[in-house]
């Protein structure tokens, strides 16, 4: 078992849903993922963040989330990671990114999420432009997996450095 696996496991419940709620916002999916420890390893752990997404309101979470393109601010580790994710937007790009939020948020009434990790502006506008064109339920599964793909880079994120 890893280090960072070991002291998430040890940590108190309170702690351990504090820490998870860096990883989601979600305190539903934070209790859930919470309860389930120890895990053995750290695809146990993935696994059980995967069944606590299933029927969880995305309300919460989103919330949490910056627009694409905005700093995030704060100084805990969910605005550190979200700042680091965002890398690839540079000033030129951040105009076009807040007017295609604000097309995002009027169509679908939330904001637009992305696992921006590894992408650049221009791609984030491209996949934020195609994905005006969804119809709800598509898009719902969208933002559904966006969202576990940033959970899952951040567990990994919080195991490495507890």
């Amino acid at each position: 078992m890893t280090s960072g696996l070991t002291w998430f496991n040890a940590l108190p419940p309170a702690d351990a849903k504090r820490e998870l709620r860096a990883c989601c916002a979600s305190a539903e999916w934070a209790a859930q993922v919470a309860a389930r420890r120890p895990y053995k390893d750290e695809a146990a752990l993935n696994a059980a963040a995967d069944a606590a997404f299933d029927g969880l309101d995305l309300d919460e979470p989103l919330a949490a989330h910056p627009r694409i393109g905005d700093r995030p601010e704060g100084t805990g580790r969910a605005a550190a990671w979200s700042r680091g994710e965002q890398a690839g937007v540079g000033e030129d790009a951040r105009s076009a990114l807040r007017e295609g939020n604000l097309a995002y948020e009027k169509r679908f009434g939330r904001v637009f999420l992305i696992c921006a990790t590894g992408l650049s502006a221009r791609e984030m506008l491209e996949d934020l432009e195609r994905r005006l064109g969804h119809d709800d339920a598509t898009e719902h599964r969208t933002v559904r997996g966006e969202l576990l793909k940033i959970t899952h880079l951040r567990l990994a994120k919080l195991l490495e450095h507890p």
